[in-house]
């Protein structure tokens, strides 16, 4: 699934290489989507790149090629509202009712019922919403004080850390966080990933787990916390 700037910058460089066989430069691609810097260009091509939909061809100026283009319903509906609690990242989930209280998690454990909010990107992150699409028990044995809900991890990029995609990661709401933890972070008010915290004097780092994925530096107003990591649960 796209996101909506993803869609639009897909189908920007594969109108602009239609009509003059050359892909359009970093700043034309930020004047036609309304951002205000190349980093954002800079992530949303790598997005696209991962997914399959673009190119990059080496030993060429502004050589991107477009393999494939997205259906409008693939690509995820614009947020209505600038206010997250939390802000989470959409999943492709089909709606079912509600579980019971009482699901169990784990043998002869209490459980509690928490909401499973989509799912969270370990790897380049995704355009972020706030949409509750199913429950499940999750032990107590896991939980800290406080508010939970679950997300179920999309990408490799906290491997390293034990995180695989498909789990299912048990967050505490929270809007601060210690060096170290595994956060739920926001950038930029749209964008959520799954990463570790190191704080850099005025800057924050989204450290990864895995050596094949890139910390991402980003200023302290950039950044906000929605929760930390405190369980996992997985299917085998």
């Amino acid at each position: 699934m796209l996101t909506k700037k993803q869609h639009e910058l897909l189908q920007f460089i594969n109108e602009r290489i239609k009509s003059t066989g050359v892909s359009p430069s970093f700043d034309e691609m930020k004047e036609a989507l309304d951002l205000k810097s190349k980093s954002g260009i800079h992530r949303l091509i790598t997005a696209l790149e991962e997914r399959g939909f673009i190119r990059r061809l080496p030993n060429r100026a502004r050589a991107l090629e477009v393999l494939r283009l997205a259906d409008e319903a693939s690509t995820s509906a614009p947020r209505k509202t600038a206010k997250f609690s939390p802000s989470v990242v959409q999943g492709n989930f089909a709606r079912r009712a509600p579980a019971p209280k009482s699901r169990p998690a784990l043998a002869g454990s209490t459980t509690t019922d928490l909401p499973i909010l989509g799912r969270i990107a370990a790897g380049t992150p995704i355009e972020a919403i706030q949409h509750e699409v199913d429950r499940v028990g999750a032990p107590e044995a896991l939980l800290r004080g406080g508010e939970h809900y679950v997300l179920e991890v999309q990408g490799e990029s906290m491997i390293d850390a034990g995180i695989f995609d498909g789990d299912y990661a048990i967050i505490q709401r929270t809007d601060d966080a210690s060096n170290g933890e595994i956060i739920v972070a926001l950038v930029d008010q749209e964008e959520a990933t799954l990463k570790r915290l190191r704080k850099k004097g005025a800057s924050i780092a989204l450290e990864a787990a895995n050596p094949a994925f890139e910390t991402r530096i980003y200023g302290a107003d950039r950044v906000s916390i929605q929760g930390r990591l405190v369980g996992l649960m997985r299917k085998y």
